[in-house]
């Protein structure tokens, strides 16, 4: 876990965290240019360039040697995407035990700079206090953030629980409308979330209008303030779907279960197809479904609950009752809000409907391994002697 903590530093000390910072990047650089594109070990760029970052940079030994991890890291990131690295700017820097130290009785934290060691008071609040409380924490980041202060990111590790070896499986439909809905039948609406970013989009594109076409004072003026807006939409969105994935990952954890939720991987490439309007695609577009999954994951990891992933495919199309997928065209039909079969005329809340039949598709394919519906659900439904089994396929 990472605790964000902002520092104080008095302007002697942060002239000297920005010398640092500036040194790290352009270390980072150096590193990238001087060693072939395609050398990812960090051990082996330590062994071609160790010796020049120390003498160009003044970095510390502990220093360079992260320099030379980070441009490593870097490329494996890249790589794996198809990309390459580019180029490292003055806005971060990585520490270790050797450099970097947290002392929780009076709040500071002791760093090395450029031919220096400084202790930097930090600010802390009852969050992140409580999770630094009794920690000697070996790893952090710092840096220098958008609104030109500096923080510092500080890792922390526990050891995760066993996960929960449950029968029983909480489904989570993911959506838009609903940001998420349960087979427990709780539900999150996502009508404010909607509203309000559809209120952010409307003031950034007047701001903008502003910015490039108004008198001299008021493009200034229109860029201050989308400066202070910056992010604000992002951290609005944020705040949710942190509650939504701790309530879920507790209801779960008090229920002895585990959770099931879609696989959306490339749904924007294949929606983005379908003919809409611009204010819908710029809502699709911006929902953060893949964030909420994050926050799933990890918190399901701290709490000891065991997560799946499952196939997206024909969830919302199926009948959580007798399991039908679409047995004559027109009689079986997802139509906005509401869900109504054709086969055995079980009317209920499309939302509602889907994180059942996730959660039926969950408990099919965690004991058996993988996240296809096929056959595997037929099997598991003749294992369980459900009568069911004849509206399959």
């Amino acid at each position: 876990m990472t605790i964000v903590c902002k520092l104080q530093p008095t302007p002697e000390q942060a002239i000297k965290v920005d010398d640092l910072l500036k040194a790290f990047a352009d270390a980072c650089n150096y590193v990238n240019e001087q060693v072939k594109p395609g050398i990812t070990s960090k051990t082996t760029i330590q062994t071609l360039v160790y010796q020049d970052i120390r003498a160009r940079f003044g970095l510390s030994a502990n220093q360079a040697v992260r320099v030379c991890a980070r441009v490593g890291a870097n490329r494996k990131t890249t790589k794996f995407k198809g990309e390459t690295v580019k180029s490292f700017s003055p806005t971060s820097a990585d520490y270790d035990a050797r450099i970097f130290d947290f002392r929780e009785k009076d709040q500071t934290v002791s760093l090395t700079l450029l031919g220096s060691r400084e202790r930097i008071r930090v600010v802390l609040a009852n969050y992140q206090a409580g999770k630094l409380k009794g920690r000697k924490p070996t790893s952090a980041q710092l840096c220098k953030h958008g609104d030109g202060r500096f923080y510092m990111h500080i890792q922390v590790t526990d050891d995760a629980p066993d996960p929960i070896e449950g029968d029983k499986v909480i489904g989570v439909d993911l959506g838009r409308r609903d940001i998420a809905v349960t087979s427990e039948g709780d539900k999150w609406d996502g009508k404010q979330t909607t509203e309000t970013r559809d209120k952010f989009a409307r003031v950034r594109a007047s701001l903008q209008s502003k910015a490039s076409k108004g008198t001299r004072s008021t493009r200034r003026r229109a860029r201050q303030i989308l400066k202070r807006l910056s992010g604000r939409e992002r951290r609005y969105q944020t705040w949710p779907k942190h509650n939504i994935s701790k309530l879920i990952v507790l209801s779960a954890l008090q229920g002895n279960s585990m959770i099931a939720i879609e696989d959306l991987t490339g749904i924007r490439e294949r929606t983005n197809e379908l003919p809409r309007n611009k204010t819908e695609r710029r809502r699709f577009n911006s929902w953060a479904f893949f964030q909420l999954r994050l926050f799933l994951s990890y918190k399901s990891v701290k709490y000891g609950v065991k997560l799946i992933a499952v196939n997206r495919a024909y969830t919302s199309q199926t009948c959580h009752k007798c399991l039908h997928i679409h047995p004559v065209k027109g009689k079986s039909y997802r139509s906005g809000k509401s869900f109504k079969c054709g086969h055995c005329g079980n009317q209920c809340d499309a939302d509602e409907n889907a994180s059942k039949v996730i959660s039926i598709v969950g408990a099919a394919v965690n004991p058996l391994g993988g996240s296809v519906l096929s056959c595997h659900l037929a099997d598991y439904i003749r294992a369980t002697e459900s009568p069911r089994l004849k509206a399959v396929g």
